[in-house]
């Protein structure tokens, strides 16, 4: 028998003597492959002790002021034997009485990887404020160098939200998507201008503004490892709404942030910086829920002229006051404060900008604490000037995506796997986990040969692989003639039916999957080396979609194309970035793509690009699993507590001189009476 010891917030808890503590274990189940999973434990008992009463702050007395919060998970650990086994959260589910006095408090551990959903909430990618840092002006001149440029953390891809392109060395017709360049007077001014494209961001930025943001820290075994060219060399298009990246008579409106800080709902404000804006902050109050009332000002140095005030929290607008002039004042009346990232942006279109000096923007609290009446003030602590330029600010025109679902869908993408150790979240593929070293435990001598069973592997009789966003018009096309989606596959054991207890596993990414399409020239027939993507739907019209993730390859000495820089002025392009879903434009370079199918790729009409994201990361784990010989062995161990402590899910079990993986084990860690369930390696 071991002795168990629980720390919640670094108090050790009462147990109960005869209390049962098991937690169950995996890391990736084959009866739902696409989850993440982490360690947990059923629900257990804890006495009403009066360590317990005081941790829990008598919860069952709901009249109590500033009592224990039970909808949050609070930091634990467990022990066995005074030597430290599991740290994670522990979950207060309720409490049970006896006589209407408190008998027991009923709570669950949780591994440290499952708080990751906890810490993001609903958050959109918007409140990654980081994102920011690399956000440029959208103008002709500052588009056309990320067209053209070395492919940095922001580009321009040739991907068009409204004009369709094309190419005609013959034909020519002003403004239209002809990308034939020449010199000739006439109908010469046609082509691609910066009003038509939009801004790219490498998703491996949109993971550091993630750690950043909330003090999080990924191994770099795949997301932050430069050498991993499957995924840092992946972007996002910034395509926020359809069509243009705002109306046309906003274009050369310009909004800079004036003040952003974080209101927390409790304890010591958190400040921060955007765009260079400092804050001055005077006494806080100790409990900002007692806030009763606040008042913005802002007062500008030309009262002539007009601007907009927007109030955003966690990086969505949340209030504004469009068109005013002079001293302006938000209060408590036009909207109540909740937690969450506030800041607070002016803009105007007047091309002589308009200022905010030091201490101009000012936002007030008062409100009483324990009978004391505090006034507490944040202000900006720099002038600000806008200008008639428009700033492309990064979250502002990311697509609108929860960054939890932004990270599953990453994680379903390339079958990653998650832990923690020592605080760092390690990322990485399955099959390289399941690679990585490890032991080989042999638990003969501590099984109970009386009960065993040996069931079948897989309860599903066919996977699905595809993309949620497959509603552009060649995608649509493409669905319409092969009766699949784009990129997607249907796998099953040599493609015939499976005779399984369950229906289909759907494994369906929240991502756009564009079809590209390489131009020839429609005079003469002849192949250009360009390739673009058209993001409209089945009727041409500007479409949304899902966020959509591409490769960008540049393209140089290039077929010409023709970029135009105003109405009537254009110039020629040798170079820019083209988007593909293939790594490569040659197989012998890379093979690497986002498809799930091998599907013959647009730029070489060939089906040379094997290295699918099935074939990649899912074939070997889903292949041994449809394997004829694969079977999930369950069995009960008795295990020593030093096997207990030291077993890790990518470790070997052998058992009757057979090896196994572990799919779960669930282990009482009082008793060390271990249910697993084991696949055999094939």
């Amino acid at each position: 028998m071991q002795k168990l010891q629980l720390y919640i917030q670094d108090t050790r808890v009462d147990l109960f003597k005869d209390e049962s503590v098991s937690i169950t274990q995996t890391i990736q189940n084959v009866r739902d492959i696409k989850k993440i999973f982490t360690e947990f434990t059923q629900t257990f008992s804890l006495p009403a002790s009066k360590t317990n009463n005081k941790l829990f702050k008598h919860y069952y007395n709901f009249d109590i002021d500033g009592g224990y919060d039970g909808r949050n998970k609070v930091s634990a650990n467990i022990e066995l034997n005074s030597i430290p086994f599991k740290k994670g959260f522990v979950k207060l589910e309720g409490v049970s009485l006896k006589k209407n006095k408190p008998h027991t408090y009923r709570v669950t551990f949780f591994g440290e990887t499952i708080n990751l959903k906890d810490l993001l909430g609903d958050d959109d990618l918007a409140a990654l404020a980081d994102l920011n840092s690399l956000s440029l002006n959208y103008n002709s001149g500052t588009v056309q160098n990320k067209l053209t440029g070395s492919i940095g953390n922001l580009i321009v891809p040739l991907i068009t939200h409204t004009k369709q392109l094309f190419y005609d060395s013959v034909t020519h017709v002003n403004g239209d998507g002809n990308l034939y360049y020449h010199t000739g007077g006439g109908n010469q001014y046609h082509g691609v201008g910066y009003t038509d494209l939009k801004y790219a961001v490498r998703l491996n930025k949109i993971i550091e503004a993630i750690e950043s943001e909330y003090n999080l820290t990924f191994s770099n075994d795949f997301f932050k490892n430069t050498s991993n060219n499957a995924f840092y060399d992946l972007y996002m298009w910034l395509h926020r709404k359809k069509g243009d990246v705002q109306p046309a008579t906003q274009i050369t409106k310009e909004y800079a942030y004036v003040l952003f800080w974080t209101f927390t709902g409790s304890g010591t404000p958190k400040f921060g910086s955007v765009f260079n804006a400092l804050f001055i902050a005077s006494t806080y109050v100790t409990s900002p829920n007692s806030i009763f009332s606040h008042t913005l000002t802002l007062t500008p140095t030309n009262f002539s002229i007009n601007y907009d005030i927007q109030i955003y929290r966690n990086g969505a607008l949340f209030f504004q006051k469009t068109n005013v002039s002079g001293t302006q004042t938000v209060t408590d009346l036009d909207f109540a404060m909740s937690s969450g990232n506030w800041s607070v942006r002016v803009g105007t279109a007047d091309v002589n900008g308009i200022t905010f000096n030091a201490g101009n923007v000012e936002w007030e609290f008062e409100g009483y604490y324990n009978s004391q009446f505090y006034v507490e003030t944040w202000e900006s602590g720099i002038s600000t000037t806008t200008s008639g330029i428009f700033v492309f600010n990064i979250t502002e025109q990311i697509p609108k995506m929860k960054v939890i679902d932004f990270l599953t869908g990453i994680f379903q993408m390339f079958n990653l796997t998650a832990y923690v150790e020592d605080g760092t979240i390690v990322v990485r593929t399955l099959d390289s986990y399941y690679a990585a070293s490890s032991t080989t435990w042999d638990i003969n001598e501590y099984v109970d040969v009386d009960t065993s069973s040996v069931d079948l592997a897989l309860p599903f009789r066919e996977i699905e692989f595809s993309y949620q966003g497959l509603g552009t018009f060649l995608a649509q096309q493409f669905e319409q003639l092969e009766n699949i989606g784009w990129g997607s596959v249907d796998f099953s054991l040599s493609n015939a039916k499976y005779d399984a207890p369950e229906g289909n596993y759907k494994i369906n990414l929240p991502f756009e999957h564009l079809q590209y399409q390489r131009l020839v020239d429609v005079a003469t027939g002849n192949s250009t080396t360009i390739q673009w993507g058209w993001y409209v739907n089945e009727s041409e019209e500007a479409y949304y979609g899902k966020p959509l993730l591409f490769y960008p390859i540049r393209q140089t000495s290039a077929t010409p194309i023709s970029y135009l820089t105003g109405t009537n002025s254009h110039i020629q392009l040798t170079s820019y970035i083209i988007p593909s879903n293939s790594r490569a434009l040659s197989a012998s370079t890379s093979t690497d793509n986002i498809h799930f199918q091998n599907e013959v790729n647009e730029y070489t009409d060939d089906s040379t690009f094997t290295g699918t994201l099935f074939e990649n990361y899912y074939k070997t784990y889903i292949q041994d699993i449809y394997n004829n010989k694969r079977r999930l062995t369950k069995v009960k161990a008795f295990l020593p507590l030093k096997m207990i402590y030291n077993l890790k899910l990518n470790d070997k079990i052998s058992l009757n001189n057979n090896t196994y993986i572990i799919n779960s084990v669930k282990t009482d860690l009082t008793t060390g009476k271990s249910d697993f369930e084991l696949l055999n390696v094939v």
